[in-house]
């Protein structure tokens, strides 16, 4: 049910973190606030293929 997604910053474009998601109650792209070591600062991560 739930799958493994990578989350990639907005900024640099680089896939920092990685999570689960569950498919049936969130549809849409997930999009969170999270630390980029590159960046050096928090940035918005999206959900990426």
């Amino acid at each position: 049910m739930r799958d493994i997604i990578t989350l990639a910053c907005n900024e640099c474009k680089r896939r920092n973190y990685s999570t689960t998601k569950n498919k049936k109650k969130t549809t849409e792209r997930l999009e969170m606030r999270k630390f980029c070591p590159w960046c050096r600062t928090h940035t918005p991560h999206r959900e990426s293929k």
